[in-house]
């Protein structure tokens, strides 16, 4: 099945620019130019990813966000990757606080655009049946005291209570999981997860982090679970409660 795209953005000439080279590279493709027609489109046709501008003309990108991740069932889960002015990174990090799941800072190329959306899909992807690879022959189920993570429903849990992560939050803790007691830099935790790279100032996995916490600790300013090893990186508890 085709998978459909939905792009939020005002400039009608970089839309049909980017129109057309999704669908010739397999993507359905629709636009909104205003962040109300697009949230419209959103329930119409249900896309499998939204690449949301966050310069609209009748409300902010950011708003946009918020309602899209707010709504719920499988609607909430709708893959967010931004499109940011100049890579402002106060816009990138609060983007990435309310669940977008990735960024791209304008101008950009049309290739890179493509290749963070294979990313983002393909992470989101792996819950439909894809059990080859590093995983194979592991146990799905990962528990650590209360905490329950199940790769194949890709679903976290704490006393039963479902933790709402993104999708590439969900893959980095899975990543801190696979290695409980394992100190590892950011740079390490990069390239356990299969997707873009980050430069090495950028902060953005820092952000990710207290998003995890949050869903996941008793008190996120206190973990227990995902601790911070000052200068090197994170570490996630083997012995939990």
């Amino acid at each position: 099945m085709t998978q459909q795209l939905l792009m939020i953005e005002d400039d009608a000439r970089l839309a049909s620019m980017v129109g057309e080279y999704l669908r010739q590279s397999g993507y359905g493709f629709a636009h909104a130019a205003t962040g109300s027609a697009g949230l419209e489109a959103l329930q119409a046709i249900s896309p499998d990813l939204v690449i949301l501008d966050l310069m609209l003309p009748d409300m902010d990108g950011l708003e946009v966000c918020r309602r899209i991740k707010g709504q719920g069932g499988d609607a909430a889960r709708t893959a967010v990757l931004m499109l940011t002015a100049k890579g402002d990174p106060m816009d990138r990090i609060v983007g990435l606080e309310i669940g977008a799941d990735d960024y791209l800072p304008k101008p950009f190329e049309p290739r890179e655009l493509l290749a963070r959306i294979r990313a983002v899909l393909r992470r989101g992807g792996d819950s439909g049946g894809n059990h080859g690879g590093a995983q194979a022959g592991s146990h799905k189920v990962m528990r650590f005291g209360s905490l329950e993570i199940d790769r194949d429903a890709r679903a976290v849990s704490v006393s039963g209570n479902p933790c709402e992560l993104t999708s590439y939050q969900f893959d980095l803790l899975v990543a801190l999981a696979e290695r409980a007691g394992r100190v590892l830099s950011r740079d390490q935790i990069m390239e356990a997860v299969r997707g873009r790279e980050l430069e090495a100032f950028d902060r953005s996995i820092d952000v990710h982090m207290g998003r995890i916490r949050s869903a996941i600790e008793a008190d996120a300013k206190d973990p227990k679970r995902i601790l911070t090893v000052r200068g090197v990186g994170y570490v996630f508890a083997k012995q939990q409660d």
